[in-house]
């Protein structure tokens, strides 16, 4: 059996962002931001966990179920950076079983050339973000 990989579409925007010109890579993340979908009208923050690492306000769930990961995030608008991570996340990881979700690099931003466009703190946030979702997924698979 061979070593799980990272979602497929995950995969492909990250390589979508490793080969765009820098300019083009800010439009991008402002993209995967306005697309980043909004939290279900019967959800809120409670029971989501916050990302201290984050400059912003940021809230995240993972919910594993029948063999896929569902996840949830909520950040404010005024936070396109930190948006167009979740909304990365989200997109990427959509229908993805707990192993590729876990298979997920933790240098998936460095990857995708985001460090050349946007400040190590922006990074940080985003692999904790990235951290604390295979953290509970992990915790959901014990």
């Amino acid at each position: 059996m061979s070593a799980p990989t990272m979602p497929p579409k995950l995969a492909e925007i990250v390589d979508d962002f490793a080969s765009a010109p820098r300019e083009v890579v800010l439009e991008m993340l402002l993209e995967f931001s306005d697309a980043m979908p909004p939290l279900p009208a019967e959800m809120d923050r409670e029971g989501m966990e916050q990302v201290v690492e984050c400059q912003t306000p940021f809230f995240l769930r993972a919910e594993v179920a029948d063999g896929t990961v569902r996840t949830w995030f909520d950040c404010p608008p005024e936070s396109p950076t930190t948006r167009a991570f979740a909304g990365i996340l989200a997109e990427g990881l959509a229908g993805a079983s707990p192993q590729e979700v876990l298979a997920v690099p933790e240098d998936i931003y460095q990857r995708m050339g985001l460090a050349q466009a946007i400040s190590p703190l922006r990074i940080r946030g985003g692999i904790a973000i990235l951290g604390r979702l295979k953290r509970q997924v992990r915790e959901q698979l014990a």
